[in-house]
């Protein structure tokens, strides 16, 4: 198992399996009918470019992973692959710092540092983030914006295992292309009803951009992934605190 410099393991999709995942979820998409036009990112595709250095500063880390460069290098930011009409973060830089920051103060209880994640796709309504370091490196979360938040889900234990997820909900018919986008089950079903047809079909509904405010299913799932939860019952004390925490930290990056 590999080690990076501070010494610990990591858990991060092995190149091959992230472009299989990728490669599988694609085939499945288009065959609803996107279009998505055949990438050039296999094994002896270019070599993506590795994370801008400001990126480093901003969260905190002395390291970023390669699979998360190469998702950044297949230009999704201008088309739309993604469920839920969901679209991929540029790189952060200097002058979004403030926004990358606005979103990690949802954060409160995670089981890492806030810091050590980017934000990585927007859905509406909810942002999923990568873990950038420590014991949970490569983690993709969940973050609920409205109408409310309920504190920080493990959305998939990593890319791959998300892609993977997506591709097993359009073979089993719960996902549909209307154009220009693919989305989660019918257009009358509520997020209730796709939650039991995911659980139904043996996927796992917390996967999926679906608002989970309050259910089962997400306190569950934060409980499993070593979330607070004495910290996500104090509430809004709990949030307030990380929001000065995060202002502090935004001091010292004035550019």
């Amino acid at each position: 198992m590999p080690e990076h410099p501070g010494g610990h393991a990591v858990m991060l999709d092995d190149m091959q399996v992230l472009h299989d995942a990728v490669r599988d979820y694609r085939t499945a998409a288009t065959s609803l009918g996107l279009p998505w036009p055949e990438p050039d990112d296999g094994p002896g595709g270019p070599v993506p470019p590795p994370a801008p250095d400001v990126v480093h500063r901003i969260f905190d880390v002395d390291h970023v992973a390669e699979q998360l460069s190469w998702l950044h290098a297949r230009g999704w930011e201008e088309r739309a692959p993604l469920p839920e009409a969901g679209w991929l973060f540029p790189w952060p830089t200097e002058a979004n710092v403030d926004e990358m920051f606005g979103y990690l103060s949802l954060s409160a209880g995670a089981p890492f540092p806030w810091r050590h994640q980017l934000p990585l796709i927007w859905f509406n309504k909810l942002v999923y983030t990568f873990v950038l370091a420590g014991d949970h490196e490569g983690e993709i979360w969940r973050y609920e914006i409205e109408p409310d938040t309920n504190g920080p889900v493990r959305a998939a234990t990593s890319l791959a295992a998300l892609f993977t997820q997506w591709t097993r909900a359009i073979r089993a018919g719960l996902m549909r292309f209307d154009d220009p986008f693919i989305w989660v089950g019918e257009d009358s079903w509520s997020d209730d009803a796709l939650v039991q047809a995911l659980q139904e079909a043996r996927l796992d509904p917390v996967a999926f951009p679906l608002h989970l405010f309050g259910t089962p299913v997400e306190r569950a799932r934060q409980i499993e992934s070593g979330v607070d939860m004495a910290t996500i019952d104090r509430g809004f004390g709990a949030w307030e605190e990380l929001d000065d925490e995060i202002d502090r930290v935004r001091a010292t990056l004035r550019w």
